[in-house]
């Protein structure tokens, strides 16, 4: 049995200082119509978008982020990884209060763990040193468009121009346009979306097979059940950066896969 305690909860509540405030920044990233409720307390072309901003060097003695790769053995649209090796990916659509997102991410290293973060351009307009944060710790990091709006329900300029944006915020704050797209606001990216992100140096797209469904707030016990009840080798779950209940389930979810065998790496590691 998974049990996520009342000490789980406040420790999680202290590493997000400010949290009061949190939930109601962030944004579920669910299929267009299902609704999101707030919480509750190695090269690749470049973007079409990009032409006129020559690549950033990062600050300092820093090298450039990697890059986008192409995994021959992978689909197109990535929904698990390889089913024979006790491998999964924790992905987190990157949006919230940047408190919460730190705090996410200092309880997986913790554990020794790394995440796979889909920030979305606007966040990173208002908090980009989270880029280089993200990757500092050894997590991966991509592209989940500007403005996290139903990129799929878009016209072809309205959605190369999400994708593009995003791009060029990731390529300005750490060299690179990131390792992954996500279509924002759906599970799946539709076949222009996903010949757009191709066509922006993304070789995939990445899916999930594993909804955690944090973005309805139902608690840190329910998070980490819905989780753990579904995860296998090879899994690629959903979460989010930006919900208390995510930061408080992580610790019990993280403990569960280790007595399993399960090891959390990045997408890039899982299909390598």
């Amino acid at each position: 049995m998974v049990r996520v305690t009342t000490t789980d909860r406040r420790t999680a509540l202290r590493a997000g200082a400010g949290l009061a405030a949190a939930g109601a920044l962030a944004s579920g990233c669910a299929p267009h119509g299902a609704v999101a409720r707030p919480a509750p307390a190695d090269s690749a072309p470049t973007p079409s978008g990009d032409r006129a901003e020559p690549a950033a060097t990062p600050p300092g003695d820093r090298t450039p982020a990697p890059t986008p790769r192409l995994f021959p053995q992978a689909a197109a649209q990535i929904t698990h990884g390889p089913r024979d090796r006790p491998r999964v990916a924790l992905t987190c659509h990157g949006q919230g209060d940047p408190e919460l997102a730190r705090a996410l991410l200092a309880a997986a290293e913790t554990h020794g763990a790394r995440l796979t973060v889909l920030a979305v351009g606007s966040w990173l307009d208002e908090h980009p040193e989270l880029a280089r944060r993200v990757l500092d710790g050894g997590h991966d990091l991509g592209n989940h468009t500007q403005r996290h709006l139903d990129v799929n329900a878009m016209s072809e300029a309205e959605a190369e121009r999400e994708i593009t944006d995003c791009a060029q915020r990731l390529r300005r704050l750490t060299g690179s346009i990131g390792t992954w797209f996500r279509p924002s606001r759906a599970v799946r990216a539709s076949p222009l979306v996903a010949r757009l992100a191709r066509a922006a140096g993304y070789p995939h797209v990445l899916s999930y097979d594993v909804d955690s469904l944090d973005f309805t707030a139902p608690g840190a016990p329910a998070v980490a059940r819905k989780v753990l009840g579904e995860i296998r080798n090879g899994s690629v779950v959903s979460l989010h950066l930006g919900y208390a209940d995510t930061v408080a389930a992580l610790p019990a979810v993280l403990e569960e896969l280790d007595r399993r065998g399960l090891r959390a790496v990045t997408t890039t590691e899982l299909l390598s």
